[in-house]
């Protein structure tokens, strides 16, 4: 986005900030701050340096009114804390003592600090106190922040991020997405603020750090918004002090014929095959072999001439033909020659499943592999993994148990121990993947890699995530934006605690802490954020099962008073619309339950109503147009028995669906050990149903009406 900031005034700034570089500073002083707040028109009070007692009281008489009185120096960051800020200050003699009150407390706070002189600052008039700042995110650079202001930032952490640059619109948006918005548009009486003039500061301070990558932070707080503005009552700029290497990117067309020849390979070479058992390279091949993969098979060991009955070669330029795919099962310090040989057979993948590089502290082996596949054009996959499957192939490329169970569903993890939790998960719930990837260190494949071929690929529906980190945050968020539209990506991102926030030198980023940038801008996305492992696992099981919902009208019908209650919570919790029934509805409904039940929402039929009760509200949930999701409840007895409750609501869910009429339909089971037999019977016919739980089912609908939304599905998108 073009900003609309001037030339003359960017030269200005860029010398300003080259000479606060040169001088070996990382903090601008508040009046270099003023220049540039001025150049790129960040609205800010009336104000001058005093160098002297006598400049200071010709400040104050000359901006007139009360004036606030600040320290200046380099070498002091935070001026309150070293006594440096006097507000409410007026006429001669109360400027004077001002004056010499802060610079006492300066040279005392810091005896050997640098002291330009004293701010003198128009007195803003009251108003709605906030914070605008960009902060520079290890994972998505540039990040304009937005939130509750002056001495409650740091006490609510009320704020919201967004990456930049912003245009006009996402700035206003940033207004609505704190807690505190309704403070803006005016409570109890009090006027609202100047939106376009808060939104303007958003949107100035994104162009700044967009123009400048050097400036790593920065921190209008408080700004004071009020019906006739917004005016940035101090203002903070902080400068990188190091230089970050920019990470080599690929196209999207570079990228998917690179992924295609990874997980459809023809050919693949496994170097390190062994016929020894217990071997990590006996186990890849017996995987490979015992999987069914229909494509080539070569054994690389310099040592042997048979491996498993296929011939073995002593390096991988032996080979014959091409080779798409490489898998390393060979120690570490073997990785960076036998790479060597991979780039010059020309091989595009390679798969490194061994560990002892950067997750050791072996940082410059895995920067030598780095070197040379860039050098020859070699994506990495790991190293540090258990390799990866690919269900459509028949391959599996690990070391770990064979799964090939195919299915919708593509499953990546960084850590292997994830991994296996995984694969696990899928062999007793019995689902069907299309792919599960290790990540390990992620040397150079990585998420945004496998997001956009999963979003390309035939045989996925849905993408689950497990990330640590995200090394090129802005590639993801690129990938899941062009993905989201078509397919669900749910991503469980681990740290998400305050422990993982790192330590800043202004209040955006002491709030910026991972967690909060990742919440805000994966959800921006349209990115489903899973709170645990299970749930991102249950989210990728269901997702594909659930039809999209066409409305946010959702009905609840249920055998139980009680789980009607707690479905109801739920309901809220996952910010999903219990549907008003409308009269002629509800005298529907009625017709079907007992004088003893209830209609409204949730339309309690009770628990000793027989199936056909059941059935009845059931198709009468599926039957009427307003009516967008159905969540039922039902409660064990010998009148409906479990499986009598599981076969009737998948006939009557199958009967609309060849009419074309299809809902999200979840239920809620309670009951003794055979709901549990009713549940996968439902589930494995479109029926996303749990037993022992009201919250599981009625979260997995959340989910799926999340990506709904992000998709552009219904209203109220990303």
């Amino acid at each position: 986005m073009a900003t609309t900031v001037e030339t003359q005034e960017r030269e200005r700034v860029r010398a300003l900030l080259g000479r606060v570089r040169s001088e070996g500073r990382a903090a601008l002083t508040a009046p270099e701050g003023k220049i540039i707040a001025d150049a790129y028109g960040i609205t800010v009070p009336g104000e001058g340096l005093a160098r002297d007692v006598d400049e200071a009281v010709a400040l104050a008489d000359r901006l007139g009114g009360s004036v606030v009185l600040k320290i200046v120096s380099p070498d002091i960051l935070h001026k309150t804390d070293a006594g440096g800020v006097v507000v409410g200050v007026s006429g001669a003699q109360e400027v004077r003592a001002a004056f010499c009150s802060i610079v006492k407390n300066a040279k005392a706070y810091a005896p050997d600090a640098r002291i330009e002189g004293v701010q003198v600052q128009q007195l803003v008039p009251p108003g709605t106190e906030v914070i605008v700042g960009a902060v520079t995110d290890p994972a998505f650079g540039k990040v304009v922040a937005f939130g509750l202001g002056g001495v409650l930032v740091e006490v609510l952490k009320d704020i919201t991020f967004r990456l930049a640059p912003v245009t006009a619109d996402e700035a206003s948006s940033m207004l609505d997405s704190i807690g505190a918005a309704e403070i803006l548009k005016g409570v109890r009486g009090a006027p609202a603020v100047d939106r376009w003039a808060l939104a303007e500061q958003i949107r100035r301070v994104s162009d700044l750090v967009t123009d400048f990558p050097e400036i790593a932070e920065v921190d209008l707080n408080p700004v004071i918004a009020s019906p006739d503005g917004a005016v940035a009552a101090d203002i903070r700029i902080l400068l990188s002090t190091e230089e970050v290497k920019p990470r080599r990117r690929y196209s999207r067309q570079e990228i998917l014929v690179s992924m295609r020849r990874l997980m459809e390979p023809r050919s693949v070479a496994v170097i390190g095959a062994s016929n020894e058992q217990g071997k990590i390279g006996n186990s890849v091949m017996r995987n490979l072999i015992d999987g069914g993969f229909a494509g080539e098979i070569h054994p690389v060991n310099p040592r042997a001439d048979d491996i498993l009955g296929r011939k073995a070669y002593k390096s991988v330029t032996d080979v014959p033909g091409e080779v798409d795919v490489a898998v390393f099962a060979i120690p570490a310090k073997f990785v960076a020659s036998a790479l060597q040989e991979v780039g010059r057979k020309g091989i595009p993948n390679a798969v490194l499943i061994p560990s002892g590089f950067a997750e050791t502290g072996e940082q410059a082996l895995q920067d030598e592999i780095v070197t040379i596949a860039e050098q020859y054009g070699v994506r990495l996959l790991g190293p540090n993994i258990y390799g990866y499957y690919s269900t459509g192939q028949d391959l599996c490329a690990t070391f770990c148990t064979p799964y090939d169970v195919k299915g919708p569903v593509a499953l990546t993890s960084q850590s292997g121990g994830i991994g296996m939790a995984i694969l696990g998960f899928a062999r007793s719930t019995k689902t069907g993947v299309s792919a599960i990837v290790g990540l390990g260190n992620k040397s150079d494949i990585d998420e945004d890699d496998l997001l956009t071929w999963f979003g390309e690929d035939p045989h996925t529906e849905c993408i689950a995530m497990h990330l640590e980190d995200l090394k090129d945050g802005r590639a993801f968020v690129e990938a899941a934006r062009a993905t989201v539209p078509r397919k669900p990506v749910v991503v469980l991102k681990a740290g998400r605690t305050s422990a993982g926030a790192r330590a800043a030198g202004s209040h955006t980023g002491a709030l910026a802490g991972d967690d909060a940038v990742y919440d805000d801008i994966l959800r921006q996305a349209g990115v489903i954020r899973a709170p645990g492992l299970n749930d991102m696992l249950e989210y990728a099981r269901a997702l594909p099962v659930l039809p999209a919902p066409k409305g946010d009208n959702v009905v609840i019908i249920t055998g139980a008073g009680g789980s009607g209650v707690l479905l109801s919570d739920a309901i809220v919790d996952n910010g999903l619309s219990l549907m008003e029934i409308p009269p002629d509805l509800d005298t529907a409904f009625k017709a079907f339950i007992p004088p003893f039940g209830a209609a409204g929402n949730p339309i309690d039929i009770t628990g000793g109503e027989p199936p056909s009760t059941y059935e009845a509200t059931i198709r009468l949930g599926m039957e009427d147009p307003r009516i967008h999701a159905l969540v039922l409840g039902y409660w064990h007895t010998i009148v409906t028995p479990p499986m009598v409750f599981a076969e009737l609501t998948a006939r009557v869910v199958e009967e609309f669906r060849a009419r074309g009429i299809e809902k999200p339909v979840v239920a809620s089971l309670a009951g003794d050990t055979e709901v549990e037999e009713a549940c996968a019977y439902l589930f494995e016919r479109g029926v996303v149903a749990y037993p022992y739980t009201t919250e599981r089912p009625v979260a997995v609908l959340g989910a799926k009406y999340r990506w709904a939304r992000a998709a552009g599905l219904l209203g109220g998108g990303r």
